[in-house]
């Protein structure tokens, strides 16, 4: 069973770690076994595509790359901070995340 992770795809975050500290970006995908996530616009890597028939000269592309979802924290909607997240039980039976500073539902 993969662990689960605080970040779920198409949250919006801020990078607390490494060269790209203090972007903000979208979630594009979650690797809950790895413990990682690829943010919009951080951690861009080039990648060297072969030349075929469309490119004949072929193509550098760049694309982000995976960061260690511990390196990452959640924008609240709500209040626009950066903030961890707790879990709390609805009436409908389901768990939410919660923002710790303005205890609002962040999904």
């Amino acid at each position: 069973m993969a662990p689960r992770l605080h970040v779920k795809k198409n949250d919006t975050v801020i990078v607390l770690h490494g060269v790209d500290k203090g972007k903000r970006g979208k979630v594009l995908s979650v690797f809950p076994k790895a413990g990682k996530v690829v943010v919009e616009g951080v951690q861009i890597q080039k990648k060297h595509s072969r030349p075929t028939r469309e490119l004949p000269q072929g193509d550098i592309i760049e694309q982000p790359g995976r960061i260690y979802a511990s390196k990452v924290q959640v924008v609240c909607p709500s209040c626009d901070k950066p903030t961890r997240t707790s879990k709390v039980r609805t009436e409908e039976g389901y768990s939410a995340r919660v923002c710790k500073k303005c205890g609002k539902t962040i999904d």
